[in-house]
């Protein structure tokens, strides 16, 4: 989820639930996007290997458990909270984690400020608090470091109350040109990104 679009909700939602059923889980995406990026992707892929449902309701927290079924995880692409932040919360009031994808230039960071209002006000809807974290999204070195260029944003979120990932996704046209294509996650920063998310929920 993030206020804006743009930063890489459906490219991380969609390569996140490949990696999820690349590692042995079994999981169902949900499209709460009423532009419907998730689902036409998968619709141009020739079907994804794990079910894509439309959910750009109000509601969504109430509906999703009716096509849970038998599977393992629920990945939910969220539309921007500035235009439909009625489905963005729902969404944030039935996901156990929120992931925050948010690319390290100084406009993008300057914006991420109004982001703790929303979840905090989110948080006191729900009967647990969420976990939440921000995913370093398109950044300028494939390898995750506290040193490289990047770095100052990490340092940057930190100090604004934000919980870092330790996994970084680099600016790569492997990503930024799936849109449409099948997805293979095995050996891409997408299945470090899945397994980190499966340990946080293992420690819950």
């Amino acid at each position: 989820m993030n206020l804006k679009p743009g930063v890489g909700k459906t490219t991380s939602a969609v390569w996140l639930a490949h990696a999820l059923h690349e590692s042995g889980l079994s999981p169902l995406l949900v499209d709460g996007d009423p532009a419907a990026s998730a689902l036409r992707w998968s619709e141009l892929a020739d079907g994804f290997p794990f079910p894509v449902i439309a959910l750009p309701v109000g509601d969504v927290h109430r509906r999703v458990n009716d096509f849970l079924g038998n599977r393992q995880a629920v990945v939910l692409d969220a539309p921007q909270l500035e235009d439909h932040p009625r489905i963005a919360r729902s969404i944030m009031r039935y996901a156990g984690e929120w992931i925050v994808p948010v690319t390290p230039a100084p406009i993008e960071l300057d914006r991420m400020a109004p982001i703790l209002g929303e979840m905090a006000d989110v948080q006191s809807l729900r009967s647990e608090p969420a976990r939440t974290a921000v995913l370093l999204n398109r950044t300028n070195r494939p390898d995750a470091t506290r040193t490289g260029p990047d770095a100052d944003a990490r340092e940057a979120l930190t100090e604004r109350g934000f919980e870092v990932l330790e996994t970084q996704i680099a600016r790569l046209d492997l990503y930024a040109q799936s849109f449409g294509n099948p997805v293979q996650a095995k050996g891409s920063a997408y299945m470090d990104f899945a397994e980190e998310l499966i340990k946080r929920q293992d420690e819950v």
